[in-house]
């Protein structure tokens, strides 16, 4: 990355604004290459070049819940999936920079035309503070949420997957499929759930014509994941799937990027693998300080493991394997049996998908070059 010097003439400073359109132009599309930088993340994860929030270096971010009720009457009431979150982050190596992920998340907006969550990205200098990019971030965060399980098809599935499974089909997994078919063109069939079957349907229909494999849909879960090899589950938080272990193969490869209600031999009797076992350590901390752990475990994906630590039935976090050591091994892994990765998400990926995005835009012009000030005021 340039510095000051060669950003800047004086005192100015000015920053690069990047339109949802302006990303796509840079490239936020490109599943591919998205996969290869997260990869990137996973190796600066294992050798500590970064930090996140909290005093662990670790944190998810802060989030702003809002209470169930007030006595205030312009201030938000608790919601399905309604709360704002800053996820702050450097990320070291060839990136190099500082930056937070800033979003407000409500399962209402849908019905006013809006996503989910509405995302934005603002890349900052590490040394002075000053911004270097706001662009937005919807499509950013989905790109690098599928990237992450992407990786791990990479190195923990048994063979070459010939059948995908995919429950939910929203946003998230719509770009898991992408950048799962970006690693696995052998795929031949996928097999897509939700909770509406014609949506279920019309997903499928799109993935024929996109990938040109046999995409069907499929009634209910268990129909859904019998026969595949790899699963992608990014089901609504609002309404967590239920499973059984003994719907999958014994070889089958689960990559969770949202929460799942199991039967605890689901967990048990599979290898865990985290995406970044500092991160759920935090998830952890968090729990404890919240002052009610269960209530805590429930509202994240990694909380059925916790309780399952907690109780002495499955390894403790330290004893465990995130994807970032299996990058840094010798031999990779692929586990004997069932693997389960667990993927909850940290600014990092977001930090670097978008410093990637700058880059290109930079090379390539896109974007408005927005003032924040000729010279700072100074009384």
């Amino acid at each position: 990355m340039k510095t000051r010097q060669e950003r800047h003439m004086g005192p100015r400073t000015e920053f690069v604004y990047l339109s949802e359109a302006d990303t796509i132009e840079a490239g936020v599309l490109d599943a591919g290459r998205c996969v290869d930088v997260s990869e990137e993340v996973f190796r600066l994860l294992a050798s500590g070049d970064y930090l996140m929030g909290g005093h662990n270096h670790n944190s998810h971010g802060l989030g702003l819940v809002f209470p169930a009720s007030s006595p205030f009457p312009n201030m938000p009431v608790a919601g399905p999936d309604r709360r704002f979150v800053a996820m702050p982050a450097y990320l070291g190596g060839r990136f190099n920079v500082c930056g937070n992920k800033w979003y407000g998340s409500n399962a209402a907006n849908p019905e006013k035309g809006l996503p989910r969550s509405v995302l934005t990205l603002m890349l900052n200098d590490k040394e002075t503070g000053e911004p270097l990019c706001l662009m937005s971030a919807n499509l950013l965060s989905a790109a690098r949420t599928a990237a992450v399980p992407a990786v791990a098809s990479r190195y923990l599935t048994a063979g070459k997957p010939g059948v995908l499974a995919v429950i939910g089909c929203g946003v998230i997994n719509a770009a898991v499929v992408r950048a799962i078919m970006s690693q696995h063109p052998q795929i031949g069939k996928i097999i897509f759930h939700d909770r509406t079957l014609a949506k279920a349907q019309r997903i499928a229909d799109e993935a024929r014509q996109t990938y040109g494999v046999d995409a069907v849909a499929a009634p209910t879960p268990e129909s859904c994941v019998r026969e595949a090899d790899l699963i992608t589950v990014a089901a609504s938080r609002t309404s967590p799937l239920v499973i059984e272990d003994n719907w999958f193969k014994p070889q089958a490869t689960i990559l969770l990027s949202g929460p799942v209600t199991a039967n605890d031999g689901f967990w048990t009797d599979s290898t865990l693998v985290y995406d970044h076992i500092g991160l759920h350590e935090s998830y952890v901390e968090e729990a404890v300080f919240s002052g009610d752990k269960d209530a805590y475990y429930r509202g994240v994906i990694g909380g059925p493991i916790y309780r399952l630590i907690d109780e002495g039935r499955i390894p403790a976090l330290q004893d465990s394997i995130d994807l970032g050591q299996v990058l840094s091994s010798d031999t990779g892994h692929v586990a004997a049996g069932r693997t389960i990765f667990i993927a909850c998400g940290m600014a990092v990926f977001d930090v670097a998908w978008g410093y990637e995005l700058y880059s290109q835009a930079l090379d390539k012009g896109i974007g408005q070059r927005l003032t924040l000030w000729e010279e700072p005021f100074s009384s």
